[in-house]
C-alpha cells in the first residue's frame, strides 16, 4: 500500500475546477516533486495536502488514514514555505523550538531536539542570532530545521529554495538530497525548476492547468515523454522538436527533416520503425535530446542505430565540458551537445551524429506521443 495516496482531488473555486481529477501515490521514504509551469494548480495541491486549502472532491490518505477532515495539527506534516515565515522577535533556536513548545513537550527535550537539527543542517553557531542577521541560505535551513525538529510522517516543501541565488540554490538543494537520504521521511516539494525536479525526486509528476500529465521516476519523464508539453518543459537545454514527414524508401522506413537550399536529412528511426510505419505519409514532430546529437567521437558507441550527416553550423557555444552547436533543420534551430574539443565552426558544415534510439514522435495536432 502506497504511504501517501492522492485519489481523484478535485479543487473548485465556484464552477471552475482548479484541479481536475488528480490520483497519485508515493510509497513511505519517496520524494515526490510536483514541478509544472506557473499557475498549473502544484502549490494549491500542496495546500489541499497540508490541509490549507478545502478539498472539492477525491480524497488525501496518509498511511492508509483519510484526512480529508482533519485539522492540520493533526495531519502530522510539516511544511516549509518559500517565504521561510520566522518569527523576527525570536531567536533561531527558539524559532526552531516554537512548534515543540506550543505541543507541549518538556523543555529538555526540545533543547535535544533543537540541538540534533542544528547539528544536522550545521547551524549550531547561529542559534542565538535573530532572522535578520542571517542570510538567505541560513534562513532557509532554518526554516528546514523548524520541520526537521517535529520528526513529521510527511514533509511538504513549496518553493523553498526560489528565492536564493544561483549558487546557493545549487548547494540548498544538495542539502535537502542528502537529508532525505539520512532520514528517509516521504516528500512532497513544489517547484517551477524542472532542474530541481530532476535531481531531487524519485518521482515527478507534471501538471499542466490543473492536469496531471504525466507521473513516473526522473528517467520516465525525461527519456519517454507521454506528449508534447512534458517533452519540451522537463530539460535545460530543452528536447529539440523538429517538423519531419514519414516516408517509405526502399521497403523501410524513414523520416525526412527539411534543409535550406539543400536536400532533405534523412534518418532511420531505429526502435521506432515499426510504430511509424502505421503514419507513412504523414508529418510528425521529431523529438531529440541536445546530448543525443554530438560528434561522431563523442557518440554513445552501444547505441543501436547512429546516423551521421553533414549540417550547416550557425553557432557555436562554448560552456566548458561541453559545446553547443547550432544547426537548423525542419525550420527550427536544433541544439547538439558536443565535446568540449569538438572541432566546429560557425558559418562552416561539420558532421553531426544522431542517437536515433533516444528518439520520439509526435503527432502535431494531438501533442501526443506516436513512437
Amino acid at each position: 500500500m502506497a504511504f501517501l495516496e492522492i485519489d481523484r482531488l478535485v479543487k473548485r473555486f465556484g464552477n471552475v475546477d482548479v484541479l481536475k481529477g488528480i490520483s497519485l501515490s508515493v510509497e513511505e521514504g519517496g520524494f515526490l516533486v510536483l514541478v509544472g509551469p506557473s499557475g498549473c494548480g502544484k502549490s494549491t495541491l500542496l495546500s489541499m495536502i497540508a490541509g490549507l486549502d478545502s478539498i472539492s472532491d477525491g480524497e488525501v490518505r496518509i498511511n492508509g488514514r483519510r484526512v480529508n477532515e482533519l485539522h492540520p495539527s493533526q495531519r502530522d506534516i510539516a511544511m516549509v514555505f518559500q517565504s521561510y515565515a520566522l518569527y523576527p522577535n525570536m531567536t533561531v533556536g527558539e524559532n526552531i523550538a516554537f512548534g515543540l513548545e506550543m505541543r507541549g513537550v518538556a523543555k529538555a527535550e526540545r533543547e535535544a531536539a533543537v540541538a540534533r537539527v542544528a547539528e544536522m543542517l550545521q547551524i549550531g553557531h547561529l542559534l542565538k542570532r535573530k532572522p535578520s542577521q542571517l542570510s538567505g541560505g541560513q534562513r532557509q535551513r532554518v526554516a528546514m530545521g523548524r520541520a526537521l525538529v517535529r520528526n513529521p510522517q510527511v514533509f511538504l516543501f513549496d518553493e523553498p529554495l526560489s528565492n536564493l541565488d544561483a549558487k546557493l540554490r545549487v548547494d540548498m538543494r544538495t542539502e535537502i538530497k542528502r537529508l532525505h537520504q539520512r532520514m528517509g521521511t516521504t516528500i512532497v516539494y513544489v517547484t517551477h525548476d524542472q532542474i530541481e525536479a530532476m535531481t531531487l525526486a524519485t518521482q515527478i509528476a507534471v501538471l499542466r492547468d490543473g492536469v496531471l500529465q504525466q507521473f513516473g521516476t526522473p528517467a520516465e519523464i525525461y527519456n519517454n515523454p507521454v506528449n508534447l508539453f512534458v517533452a519540451d518543459f522537463m530539460g535545460s537545454p530543452s528536447m529539440n522538436l523538429v517538423p519531419a514527414s514519414v516516408r517509405s524508401e526502399d521497403g523501410r522506413t524513414v523520416v525526412a527533416l527539411a534543409r535550406a537550399n539543400e536536400n532533405d536529412l534523412i534518418l532511420d528511426p531505429g526502435p521506432a520503425s515499426e510504430r511509424l510505419g502505421r503514419v507513412i505519409g504523414q508529418e510528425v514532430l521529431l523529438g531529440i535530446r541536445p546530448e543525443a546529437i554530438t560528434d561522431h567521437d563523442g557518440a554513445d558507441r552501444n547505441a543501436r542505430t547512429l546516423v551521421d550527416a553533414d549540417c550547416h553550423v550557425e553557432v557555436v557555444e562554448p560552456a566548458g565540458s561541453d559545446t553547443f552547436v547550432v544547426t537548423q533543420l525542419g525550420g527550427k534551430h536544433v541544439i547538439a551537445r558536443m565535446r568540449s574539443d569538438a572541432a566546429v565552426r560557425g558559418g562552416q558544415r561539420a558532421p553531426f551524429t544522431f542517437n536515433m534510439d533516444k528518439a520520439v514522435f509526435f503527432d502535431p495536432k494531438s501533442e501526443q506521443r506516436v513512437a
